[in-house]
């Protein structure tokens, strides 16, 4: 297999398309926007042989269910005696509203929900998360992040010029999260993460949202005012602290079932009344326009690509629909100029 690399050399690897010109996958949507990517000769793309390589490794239903169940003992067992046996994050979007349904009624746990305001939560996301929380007697903690300093920090982020302007956002919501665990002595988070609906997400998009030391720079750069009280995670306590003193352990149920996006919303729909926000992640105003507006019109990223494109090689879309898909407006112009 010949292939032509970003030097124009050949390799025995994949084609770089990026000399030649623009070039989409043949089995998903990806393309070149991701400046990482490389083709083989059929034109199938480093983010298709990835996921089939993750569907190889994967251990059949049987042993996934089993593994499940062992987690859910052990959430069980450590949470005899408590208020809650484990805390989860809720956003009021599709994945983790759904995660929520299922670790209370199918799991039968008993969990903590957390909810982190940014400033930035959508009409739409608070009534999602009021009904699901009525419904099913929950308890919800809502944390508040202060204004101020969220501000500053969000504001530094777009200063410095890089394309992950979420990062305030996902850090403190995940600094947060842990935060309230240990203060209630919970040792397990549930998080809605799954490869079948987010396996494609290019890296040259991103940075990694718990990088505390890379967002310390970032502020004293750019910021104007001390971080003051915007939660951070350390280093140290996400490597060291947190997992090995706290003994705090992260579980990704979604990874263990057949997890349909499509399914979800359904039964989202018909037993809460659960309305749909129109993208991944749009529950928040802000990401909503960093991600339709400002990193397609700044970058060129249209993160719809990713979004689609894990839908489709998990067998959850065509192809033909997710290019149909692509298709519409990113934005409604009367929204965009509301949301500006």
């Amino acid at each position: 297999m010949k292939i032509g690399a970003r030097t124009g050399k050949d390799t025995k690897r994949g084609t770089w398309p990026h000399e030649t010109g623009y070039q989409q996958c043949k089995t998903c949507v990806m393309d070149t926007t991701d400046p990482l990517i490389f083709f083989d000769d059929e034109g199938i793309c480093s983010h298709c042989k990835k996921y089939a390589q993750y569907l190889q490794a994967l251990d059949a239903p049987e042993e996934r269910a089993r593994r499940l169940k062992d987690i859910v003992n052990q959430l069980q067992r450590d949470g005899r005696g408590a208020q809650y046996d484990c805390a989860m994050g809720i956003s009021g979007g599709v994945d983790s509203s759904y995660l929520t349904w299922y670790a209370t009624e199918v799991l039968e746990l008993r969990p903590l929900l957390v909810h982190v305001d940014a400033g930035w939560n959508s009409e739409l996301a608070v009534a999602n998360i009021q009904a699901i929380v009525q419904s099913l007697k929950l308890d919800l903690h809502t944390l508040v992040v202060d204004w101020p300093s969220m501000r500053d920090v969000q504001r530094a982020y777009v200063l410095s010029g890089i394309a992950n302007l979420d990062v305030p956002q996902d850090h403190a919501f995940i600094a947060s999260l842990y935060t309230e665990a240990q203060k209630y002595g919970i040792r397990h988070i549930l998080n809605g993460g799954n490869m079948q609906t987010e396996s494609i997400l290019p890296t040259a998009w991103g940075y990694d949202a718990s990088d505390s030391r890379n967002l310390r720079a970032i502020h004293s750069q750019f910021g104007r005012h001390d971080i003051g009280a915007f939660p951070i995670m350390t280093f140290w306590q996400r490597f060291f602290y947190y997992p090995v003193v706290a003994r705090l352990e992260l579980h990704r149920p979604l990874e263990y079932i057949s997890y349909s996006k499509r399914d979800a919303k359904d039964l989202l729909t018909r037993k809460f009344g659960w309305r749909d926000y129109g993208g991944k992640h749009y529950e928040s105003r802000f990401t909503k326009f960093f991600q339709a507006h400002y990193l397609p019109q700044r970058y060129g990223y249209d993160k719809r690509l990713a979004h689609l494109s894990s839908l489709v090689v998990s067998g959850q879309m065509t192809r033909n629909e997710a290019l149909a898909e692509l298709r519409l407006p990113l934005y409604d112009p009367h929204e965009l100029e509301n949301d500006k």
